[in-house]
């Protein structure tokens, strides 16, 4: 136990002094057959995660941490799940139980704040890197979710660190966002289908429209005061949409390119073109760092990015060392047999190359 007190609190260490380096990008689609597929990025430009899959069986015990250790709420998982995790296998970042739940936490620095922790509550208290865990081990709707969530008291490990805000979705097609403001849980329904970070749910909807102006193709040509004027390439139409890396522009640059593709046949088509739309959410490194202080042994911030399609139980992912799209069934699991375990996203950190072979 000792070890995973210091797994939690370098966490805590490492969220709080890297807070200018995350920048998860989530975006949702609905095939025509009615099939729904949620994805994301994350990234971390600070240090290389310890990220792994995390296969949990029906009937798992599991225990939060608090900011006293491992002493927090008790819970028995009710359905089998799916996560990718970052340092502690509870620490699940996104994920995907047998009835296609899906939930993910996304860093919402400086807009959140939880309840105080207190001692004498700690038998419903939950650290809010472990919500994610809770929720996907325990329900099976949106709804149910909404309806336990007074029951427990989410806390930080530690008050330096930022808060959090999650991503909610069913096989349905309903989506949500949760925040947490002034210990006060706020439920957003997400008909837009993006989530990116601070400010809040609300901020980013209001702020598109400072988009309106925005729209697919070419720009029709104009004369002024006698000057013929015409675009110089194609997608003149949205010249101007933001491109930094700041969240506000993410959530701009997602829910225009969401809005705008096209709607593909199955789910597996939808989930190719998330992998798509989202290389455009990469974060190189370098961009986020002052010059000279940029680290060496990663390739990317943008770690790993996971396609999760709800109605088929299937998760899809790659990672920064390796761009090969591997597949998780969730319909190969027995989740009353499985024993609990956790993998390493990459077996290897290489990228395979295939090599062409010219005759």
């Amino acid at each position: 136990m000792r070890m995973s007190i210091i797994a939690a609190s370098c966490m805590c260490m490492l969220l709080a002094s890297v807070s200018q380096v995350n920048a998860c990008t989530g975006i949702s689609f609905h095939a025509s057959d009615g099939s729904y597929v949620v994805a994301r990025t994350i990234e971390w430009a600070g240090s290389v995660l310890k990220s792994e899959y995390i296969i949990t069986p029906r009937g798992t015990q599991m225990v939060s941490y608090t900011p006293q250790g491992r002493n927090g709420m008790t819970f028995e998982s009710r359905y089998g799940y799916v996560g990718m995790s970052v340092v502690e296998p509870g620490f699940v970042a996104e994920g995907m139980n047998e009835v296609g739940l899906s939930a993910g936490l996304f860093y919402f620095p400086h807009y959140g704040s939880y309840v105080h922790y207190d001692a004498s509550e700690r038998e419903r208290t939950i650290a809010d890197l472990q919500l994610v865990q809770w929720m996907l081990s325990q329900f099976a709707t949106i709804d149910e979710v909404v309806a336990a969530l007074p029951s427990v008291r989410v806390v930080s490990l530690d008050t330096s660190m930022s808060t959090l805000h999650w991503r909610i979705a069913e096989p349905s097609g309903r989506q949500v966002v949760l925040e947490i403001i002034d210990g006060v849980y706020h439920v957003h329904e997400n008909k837009i289908g993006v989530l990116t970070n601070s400010p809040d749910f609300a901020w980013h909807l209001t702020n598109l429209n400072n988009y309106v102006n925005l729209y697919p193709g070419t720009a029709k040509p104009q004369e002024w005061n006698g000057v013929e004027l015409s675009s110089i390439s194609a997608g003149s139409a949205f010249h101007g949409i933001p491109g930094d890396v700041t969240s506000p522009s993410r959530f701009v640059r997602a829910a225009f390119f969401v809005a705008t593709a096209p709607q593909r046949m199955t789910a597996f088509d939808v989930v190719l073109q998330c992998f798509h739309i989202l290389n455009n959410f990469d974060v190189p490194i370098g961009v986020e760092h002052a010059m000279g202080d940029v680290p060496q042994d990663m390739p990317s911030a943008t770690q790993w990015t996971v396609v999760s399609d709800v109605t088929n139980r299937r998760i899809y992912y790659r990672t920064a060392y390796n761009s090969n799209i591997r597949c998780i069934d969730m319909h190969t699991i027995d989740f009353a047999r499985v024993k609990q375990g956790a993998y390493p996203l990459d077996k290897e950190q290489m990228q395979p190359i295939e090599m062409v072979s010219i005759k």
